[in-house]
């Protein structure tokens, strides 16, 4: 069959799809055979097939079956859950402690860089703020939020290096507010930047003090023609002569400052917001087991009194007569089951063949026949 294979391939000189068609044939026919009996057996065994199994018997048997054989399905939840588990017993016992020091270490850390952005070349800074945001990492899991750790930490860097970055721009005119002082000067001298194609030209201005002394610095600097010769203005001077002499408009940076502090204060917030995130009562609300003062809350607000069998059986309706989505799923809020953790509701839900999605749910029970990751039941 090869040679006759090789022959239909002169100009390649080798086949390109070697081996035997009638065995790979017939592994593929093996494979669907497969296929398709365990498709049928796991309809059987579930009470969804043709001529299944029927009673009280059957339903025991399929229970034990479930509970031996779906957990292999549900390891990756139950490794997930390990991982939970762990994360809770390596969380420190003062997350208040912590995130006030990561406050402190935030701050402290837009500071250093704000000192040093001058010293320091781009080629040191980058792994510095690497390191920083590595350091972050470790500290928010001690926290308790392992799932967004990774992305709060790229948050607090990138708006600390704003932060930096906007008070880097100012920081001139910060230091001249400073050390500065304020005089009446007259212009003697105006020019402008020579022409440079479509780029812009700025304006230049030789000031002098009313006793006839030369402004120390360079001379002023606007981007536009604003002044004319002898004209007076009110600057504020360098006293070292190493900063220009800038207008009291020109040298007011409050809109800066408040926006690089908006950034800092950003960044701090994450820090409060993961602790929030990796707090006890986010556990709970994430798992689906509202507190007793929330099951309170919400019956006094719906006058909803229903008893925890009551909401059972109105979650057993809903299962069976709400229609699935696109996506197969049967979307139920778990407000209106206050009694009900999400464990059990997949209890529920699985004595009734279908299957609690623990995946993107974003506040909802979902329920289907297939899910991409099983929520356990009780």
């Amino acid at each position: 069959m090869a040679a006759t294979k090789l022959k239909s391939f002169p100009t390649l000189g080798f086949v390109p799809c070697p081996g035997d068609q009638t065995m790979a044939d017939d592994v593929a026919k093996t494979v669907r055979r497969t296929a398709k009996a365990l498709v049928e057996i796991s309809e059987v065994l579930h009470g969804t097939g043709v001529g299944d199994w029927k009673g009280k018997a059957a339903e025991v048997f399929r229970e034990k079956f479930d509970d031996e054989f779906r957990p292999r399905k549900g390891g990756g939840r139950s490794m997930s859950a390990s991982a939970e588990g762990d994360a809770l017993v390596s969380r420190t016992r003062y997350p208040i402690a912590l995130a006030i020091g990561m406050c402190c270490y935030v701050l402290a850390t837009v500071t250093g860089m704000f000192l040093l952005a001058d010293d320091l070349g781009l080629v040191l800074l980058v792994p510095l703020w690497i390191v920083h945001g590595v350091i972050l990492v470790i500290l928010i899991e001690k926290l308790g939020a392992i799932e967004s750790s990774l992305y709060a930490a790229l948050f607090i860097v990138v708006t600390s290096a704003m932060s930096v970055y906007v008070m880097g721009v100012v920081r001139s005119d910060l230091v001249l507010q400073q050390r500065g002082h304020e005089v009446k000067a007259t212009v003697v001298k105006e020019w402008l930047d020579p022409a440079q194609g479509r780029k812009g030209r700025l304006s230049h201005y030789a000031l002098e003090r009313q006793d006839g002394t030369r402004v120390p610095g360079p001379e002023m600097e606007t981007t536009s023609d604003l002044y004319d010769v002898g004209q007076v203005l009110t600057v504020i001077e360098d006293p070292e002569g190493e900063l220009r002499p800038q207008t009291l408009g020109q040298v007011d940076v409050t809109a800066e400052v408040l926006g690089a502090a908006a950034l800092a204060l950003a960044a701090l917030g994450s820090v409060g917001w993961m602790t929030w995130r990796g707090s006890d009562a986010v556990k709970r609300r994430d798992d689906g087991k509202p507190s007793a003062s929330v099951r309170k809350v919400y019956k006094v607000v719906t006058r909803n009194h229903a008893t925890l069998q009551e909401q059972e059986e109105k979650l057993r309706e809903v299962l069976r007569t709400y229609p699935a989505d696109r996506r197969g799923y049967i979307k139920v809020s778990p407000e209106h089951y206050p009694d009900i953790s999400q464990q059990r509701a997949a209890r529920i839900a699985w004595e009734m063949g279908l299957r609690a999605e623990a995946l993107g749910n974003r506040g909802s029970w979902r329920f289907g026949e297939t899910v991409v990751e099983e929520v356990p039941h009780e």
